[in-house]
């Protein structure tokens, strides 16, 4: 990776970002039409000549519900957005247990994102560090009000100044780049999808698990089936919104990851002290009891109870994050 020509891979980067920022509304709302036309469809049917059952889709019926339910959803999201929006900050803090370091406090850690900050003219961020003897650091915000960068206490022992400026610029790169601005846009957006999935999960089980008394007191026999099978259409439609909206996700991130590194190098002036930094991360990365996947996509280094296990396979294939030993090479090629 060369520096020549950063700006103009910013700017391609933004331009993709905002394409892919652009499909999860598209997502959301497609999901709601499926789900509706799915409903529509087992509906509207009858019984033919030969006994069979016959179903049709009356699609002018099914958009006519649309537009009468997307203001509705349109309305939660916009409520969504407005909470993430000024609550984004403390929401991250509670969950990763970082707190609010000043000067007095820790000079060392002030001092280097101050003069890292001079070097690239930006406003300077909020600075916090959590009580992790692992290593990891990230950057959040998505206003000059609330850039932070946080760093964890592991970090700031087991790097020297150099690789501890490297992460810090790497971090600062994010926030330039509003690469915190739009993770945190789809966290945001991935966070409804699976709130309405573990809505419509719970739902499928009080059915399962108290449907069966209730039926034997419901005349109607098929009630209990029927809500069964629009729960499961439900579930089944948030499960594809997801995956598209977490490939979306992966699209967005695993470049800016690139970026972030080869940004913070040129800030720090020292790729391998970026180089060095990494591969002291990846030996030992902190933060292990955030169990938020959402939240350590923010992180310069996956934590490592999120590496391993049954669904190793799928969080490599979600991964936010390229394999660190790559961007390690291609820190070492200067």
């Amino acid at each position: 990776m060369k520096y020549v020509g950063m700006q103009t891979q910013i700017s391609r980067n933004n331009r993709l970002s905002l394409m892919l920022l652009l499909m999860f509304p598209v997502i959301i709302s497609g999901m709601v039409w499926v789900f509706l036309a799915t409903l529509n469809y087992l509906e509207n049917g009858y019984t033919n000549q030969y006994g069979e059952s016959v179903h049709y889709l009356n699609v002018d019926n099914v958009n006519q519900s649309y537009l009468t339910v997307i203001p509705w959803i349109a309305l939660g999201v916009v409520v969504w957005f407005i909470i993430a929006y000024f609550y984004n900050a403390s929401i991250i803090q509670h969950a990763t247990g970082a707190h609010a370091v000043t000067r007095m406090e820790n000079p060392r850690l002030y001092n280097i994102v101050e003069n890292l900050c001079m070097t690239c003219n930006m406003d300077m961020p909020k600075i916090n560090i959590v009580d992790d003897p692992q290593l990891n650091a990230y950057a959040s915000g998505i206003n000059a009000q609330s850039y932070t960068v946080t760093v964890t206490e592991g970090l700031l022992n087991k790097l020297n100044d150099d690789e501890l400026a490297a992460v810090l610029g790497h971090e600062l790169t994010h926030i330039r780049n509003h690469d915190t601005k739009l993770l945190i846009t789809c966290i945001v957006f991935v966070g409804i999808v699976s709130t309405v999935m573990s809505i419509a999960v719970r739902l499928l089980y009080n059915t399962l698990l108290y449907g069966g008394e209730r039926k034997r007191d419901d005349e109607k026999g098929g009630s209990g089936l029927g809500i069964i099978i629009v729960l499961l259409i439900g579930i089944i439609c948030c499960v594809i919104a997801y995956v598209f909206t977490l490939l979306t996700r992966f699209a967005i991130s695993r470049k800016r990851e690139y970026m972030a590194d080869a940004g913070g190098a040129e800030l720090c002036g020292n790729p391998l002290a970026l180089a060095s930094a990494l591969r002291k991360i990846s030996a030992d990365p902190g933060l292990d009891n955030v169990k938020r996947p959402d939240v350590a996509q923010l992180f310069i280094a996956q934590p490592d109870e999120m590496k391993h296990g049954l669904m190793s396979f799928m969080d490599s294939l979600f991964s936010t994050h390229p394999d660190v030993k790559k961007r390690i090479a291609l820190l070492e090629q200067f």
